[in-house]
């Protein structure tokens, strides 16, 4: 089980016209809790970004599946609806959850979100795809 963090970095760029511009960026960090949260990400990003940086937020993002595409350059949150049937009551029931998959476009999204949800034995509907903010996602590996 992973725990994403969405953690906001703060820095100074120099933009193409050569001004300088104060950058605010989202990266997703799998931690445990919000500390080492903060920690991966300064280390993470530290070799990226020449000079000063600062972690402005961190918060815990409600993500029950990611499905990673090394030729995708955006991140896609995905709004997914499981539906199951009460039986007792004889009514269907939903139940929201929030995915991320890695693409190119929201077509993409689209279709590495059905290829992730190939072996799942529970009918779904997608209720919404959207274009995220997040630069990069960072995954614990031991």
């Amino acid at each position: 089980m992973h725990n994403w963090f969405e953690c906001k970095i703060k820095y100074e760029k120099t933009a193409e016209e050569g001004k300088i511009v104060k950058v605010n960026e989202a990266y997703l960090v799998d931690a445990l809790t919000f500390s080492e949260a903060e920690k991966r990400i300064n280390k993470e990003i530290e070799p990226f970004i020449s000079g000063e940086f600062s972690v402005s937020n961190i918060r815990r993002a409600r993500i029950n599946e990611m499905f990673f595409n090394e030729n995708g350059d955006k991140w896609y949150r995905c709004k997914v609806f499981f539906i199951t049937l009460d039986e007792e009551k004889g009514i269907e029931k939903k139940i929201a959850t929030t995915m991320m998959v890695q693409a190119n476009d929201v077509k993409e999204a689209w279709d590495g979100l059905h290829e992730g949800m190939k072996g799942s034995m529970t009918d779904y509907s997608v209720a919404a795809i959207s274009e995220t903010t997040i630069m990069d996602v960072y995954k614990y590996e031991a």
